[in-house]
């Protein structure tokens, strides 16, 4: 196991109706007026605005709205919130939705205190030393970004999708009521749960010795999220089903699942390209990339993938042919994401052939050797090898 520095400051308020004490813990940490940032009109349809609003009242807390967050958030909004937050004078941003809204939030909060360009955050070039404080209300099972130290900004106008990973990105608050997800679109979910079980994966598969306790945390928790996502896309009512995978989507990715160990991350920094293109969900483009990054990789280290197939999809070990085991268990976790309704080509997700050579050149590279990728430096022509074999 390797050295590690873990630190989540976010508080969770987790449960039934834990979007009407918003008000109480936002005044406990000093806020005086929100920006209150969410998505498209079901958060205003649903009544889930209007009750943020009426807690917030209740405490005495002032507050603007920016609608208009996407999935794959655009720097556009993010500049028109910049500027509503500085011109309003807030002291805390408030996302109510999934991922994306949070990404925006963040980025607007890092925003608001630079005075320079927030993009220069995610092209490598600046590092945000401060920030507003801000929470989530969550809506969505998915990114983990509710305690994360990322973000991911698409550049509208460039279609470049880039990350920020800093300890500045952890809200602060975190409120998570397993009923708000009630109302998504099974496939929603599913892309949620895809999301979920990607950002697992991106830490179990290492090159890292002596992580048997972390492995054996990640199992569990892909497992119980495996079996969750089976029942909510089939009954998005069932409580306990969504409260499994909105802690899970926490776990999967504030590093309690990933700590003292190398991590890839090369899976998601394809699926950007992919986003960045055409505007995919991001669990479609991981249900489309993984399993095919799994299948070029599988012989570089069998024995991990062989673990995997054992231990999340219950695969039965052949200590001779390991490599057969390691298959099955790629092909029993196809099978798991084509069962929720996932897709599992890039003809399914409308890409085109013809772009695969582009998409690959223009994935980040995210080491100094210009490969990609921590447990398995890809070069771009990996990257497009990976591409073909998910164009089929």
């Amino acid at each position: 196991m390797l050295n590690f520095t873990h630190c989540v400051p976010t508080r969770f308020v987790f449960g039934r109706g834990v979007e009407n004490e918003v008000g109480k813990y936002l005044k406990e940490v000093g806020a005086t007026k929100a920006l209150i940032h969410f998505g498209g009109g079901s958060a205003v349809r649903s009544g889930l605005i209007g009750r943020v609003e009426r807690s917030l009242d209740e405490a005495g807390i002032a507050y603007v709205e920016l609608g208009g967050a996407q999935p794959n958030p655009r720097d556009t909004l993010v500049y028109k919130g910049i500027e509503l937050a500085r011109a309003e004078k807030v002291d805390f941003i408030l996302a109510v939705g999934g991922g994306s809204v949070i990404d925006s939030s963040k980025a607007i909060a890092h925003g608001t205190c630079y005075d320079g360009d927030f993009w220069d955050f995610f092209c490598g070039k600046a590092k945000p030393v401060t920030t507003l404080p801000f929470g989530a209300v969550l809506t969505m099972s998915a990114a983990g970004s509710e305690s994360s130290n990322s973000c991911v900004i698409t550049q509208e106008s460039t279609k470049t999708k880039r990350g920020l990973r800093s300890e500045l990105n952890r809200c602060r608050l975190a409120f998570m009521d397993p009923e708000l997800p009630m109302t998504l679109p099974p496939y929603q979910i599913a892309c949620g749960a895809t999301d979920i079980l990607a950002h697992m994966m991106e830490r179990y598969f290492t090159s890292t010795d002596g992580v048997d306790l972390i492995d054996r945390m990640a199992e569990g928790a892909m497992t119980a999220v495996i079996a969750a996502a089976r029942t909510a896309v089939k009954k998005p009512d069932d409580y306990d089903a969504q409260a499994q995978l909105m802690w899970a989507s926490t776990v999967a990715h504030n590093d309690t699942v990933g700590v003292g160990r190398v991590q890839d991350w090369g899976s998601h920094q394809i699926e950007h390209e992919l986003s960045a293109l055409y505007d995919v969900a991001h669990g479609a483009g991981l249900a489309v990339v993984f399993p095919a990054w799994m299948r070029y990789h599988m012989d570089k280290d069998v024995m991990r993938f062989a673990q995997f197939a054992v231990r999340v999809y219950n695969c039965e070990m052949d200590f001779q042919h390991p490599e057969v085991t390691a298959l099955r268990g790629i092909e029993a976790h196809e099978q798991f994401l084509r069962d929720i309704g996932m897709p599992l080509t890039l003809k399914e997700l409308g890409a085109r052939t013809e772009d695969i050579p582009a998409l690959a050149a223009k994935t980040k590279k995210t080491n100094p050797d210009g490969t990609t990728g921590g447990t398995f430096h890809m070069t771009p022509q990996d990257i497009e090898a990976i591409l073909r074999i998910a164009d089929r």
